[in-house]
């Protein structure tokens, strides 16, 4: 009874999940950007505005030049949260693929790092006073899920280990469709269940920064106004019409 709750809740959240993500990123596609405003300095040529995604992306540049504290915490943690869902991809592959056998050391310790990052992001929502003001209690919410995600999951590799073997089995039935037996340790079911509700929530929340970060016109438009008019498809459409 307990396998087939779970795998139900899986299901509905991963359903969630997809469907809910795309839906906001086909949104964020569709939605105009009437105005050029890249953040400036800007590049002028698409190369360059590539590379710039990559250098936000990556090393989260316009983060480091506003506040080296926030950076050093959100690169903790972003950083450690990627090694982390790298390693986990051992659950879901059979036979394991080789790098996600290299990482194996480095994810179990980045899971440290992870909840580090998210220590010090909560803290500065209490200790800054222009962020505690402007703090609301979702915002709370989504750094408390994600420390007890991180801190459930290194309680059962650290404190209480749970049967992995049975975990990777539960799993990769649920991807042909077939329900086994999901190991009843507590610190398991709590950890399973935090990360199914940051699953349903994801496509809701703020986390949607995430993929949202490619659609921002502040930064992915060229700074060329001189050279080439911006406009909007539904502004185009119009002045055609007009003509």
């Amino acid at each position: 009874m307990l396998s087939t709750l779970y795998a139900v809740l899986f299901y509905f959240a991963t359903i969630l999940l997809v469907v809910g993500t795309g839906l906001k990123i086909r949104k964020y596609a569709r939605t105009p950007a009437p105005l050029k405003i890249p953040t400036t300095p800007a590049p002028t040529t698409r190369s360059g505005v590539w590379l710039r995604m990559f250098r936000e992306v990556v090393f989260f540049e316009s983060l480091f030049k506003a506040n080296k504290w926030i950076w050093l915490f959100g690169y903790l943690f972003h950083f450690g949260l990627l090694l982390v869902l790298l390693r986990h991809f051992r659950y879901f592959t059979q036979p394991v693929w080789f790098w996600v056998e290299i990482i194996q050391p480095f994810g179990v310790y980045a899971s440290f790092a992870m909840v580090i990052g998210l220590a010090g992001l909560w803290a500065r929502r209490f200790l800054v006073e222009r962020i505690r003001y402007i703090s609301a209690p979702s915002d709370h919410l989504m750094l408390v899920l994600l420390l007890a995600i991180g801190l459930s999951g290194m309680g059962m590799k650290f404190v209480a280990k749970t049967d992995i073997v049975a975990v990777k089995i539960f799993f990769q039935g649920l991807m042909r469709f077939q329900i086994n037996d999901l190991p009843t340790d507590p610190l398991l079911l709590i950890h399973l269940g935090l990360v199914a509700s940051l699953m349903i929530i994801f496509p809701i929340s703020k986390l949607l920064h995430a993929p949202g970060l490619f659609f921002s016109p502040s930064r992915n438009q060229v700074d060329n106004p001189r050279e080439q008019r911006h406009l909007a498809p539904w502004a185009a459409k119009l002045e055609k019409g007009g003509r």
